[in-house]
């Protein structure tokens, strides 16, 4: 058999965005291989919005519902997710490589007795087995992975793979369920650094580096946010800049932050330190601001200005309003 099923996140009861991508590239993969794309949901209860993962092309939506299972149980849902591969004879099974996905993916992986390509930012079909490319060496260099295991396991890079609609809904099924009393942990209680955008799910993120001089300097990069739209941006900042505590760590991009892929990374007063460009280097556009002309951020930036963050992010604020008033 070869579907592949698509492991889909939800939160407070609504299927998340990376969802989407992640079934998008399973029914893609399908397709390739001549299969069919599945989705399964794991929590406390069945989203309301679990059919329209159909639209994206999911041809069956199996929901894993139980009371216990209502906040995130690595063990619990692990288990619940290998057994659903199992019972359905699944090519390959996707996660988003998300805070979760990360950690559930790999034992997932493990009760399966299989290896994982994480952090995949393509995926092709060869020969009747999948190819995945991934990110090596901080990013410096890409793999190519051939899976060749009796299920391939892959966790998908967020804002890589665009969620594509389709015709038609997928059947939703309910799968029976009985979460283990030998699970040791469980997320009790998530803790956001605010009511912000997540970096690692904004398509566009304004990000700041140590030349800003200090977190009282951050309006500037906060009016660039604002202007293009604080449902679509957010706001990142460099290593330096997070250990300094001018900002949260949920906002550091970066090889010990988040890696991220969002269709437009703006950098600005970033020198471009190899941990930061390993974090964002896959971005789709990077636009680089900084007064020094060798800065390393130049060397991976579409668009690079050699100049003064203070004086460029004013303007670049005022001309974002000028256009978007024009509708």
């Amino acid at each position: 058999m070869s579907n592949i099923l698509a492991v889909v996140e939800q939160r407070d009861g609504a299927i998340r965005g990376v969802g989407r991508e992640v079934v998008s590239a399973a029914a893609a993969a399908a397709q390739s291989l001549g299969g069919q794309a599945h989705a399964l949901v794991v929590g406390g209860s069945a989203p309301g919005d679990a059919g329209t993962l159909g639209t994206f092309g999911a041809e069956v939506v199996k929901v894993a519902a139980h009371e216990r299972l209502a906040s995130y149980a690595p063990e619990s849902y692990a288990r619940v997710v290998a057994e659903v591969v199992s019972a359905g004879g699944y090519a390959a099974v996707f996660f988003g490589a998300t805070a979760q996905g990360k950690d559930l993916a790999p034992r997932v992986a493990a009760l399966l007795d299989v290896p994982l390509a994480g952090d995949v930012t393509e995926v092709s079909a060869g020969d009747g087995s999948l190819v995945f490319t991934r990110p090596v060496y901080a990013g410096k260099a890409f793999a190519t992975v051939v899976s060749q295991a009796p299920v391939a396991v892959a966790s998908l890079r967020p804002n890589v793979f665009a969620p594509t609609e389709r015709q038609g809904a997928g059947k939703v099924e309910t799968v029976a369920v009985t979460p283990s009393d030998a699970a040791t942990s469980t997320v009790v209680e998530f803790k956001a650094a605010g009511g912000d955008l997540d970096v690692s799910e904004a398509s566009v993120i304004v990000s700041g580096g140590r030349g800003m001089k200090g977190p009282e300097h951050w309006h500037l990069l906060e009016a660039v946010r604002d202007a293009i739209g604080a449902d679509v941006a957010a706001l990142g900042a460099s290593r330096a800049v997070v250990d300094a505590g001018w900002r949260p760590h949920g906002e550091q991009v970066g090889q010990t932050g988040k890696t991220v892929s969002p269709k437009l990374y703006m950098a600005m007063a970033i020198s471009g330190a190899i941990q930061h460009l390993a974090g964002m280097r896959t971005s789709q556009t990077i636009v680089a601001v900084n007064k020094d002309p060798d800065a390393p951020i130049f060397g991976v930036a579409d668009y690079g200005i050699v100049g003064d963050a203070f004086e460029v992010l004013p303007r670049l604020a005022e001309e974002i309003r000028k256009l978007k008033a024009q509708g």
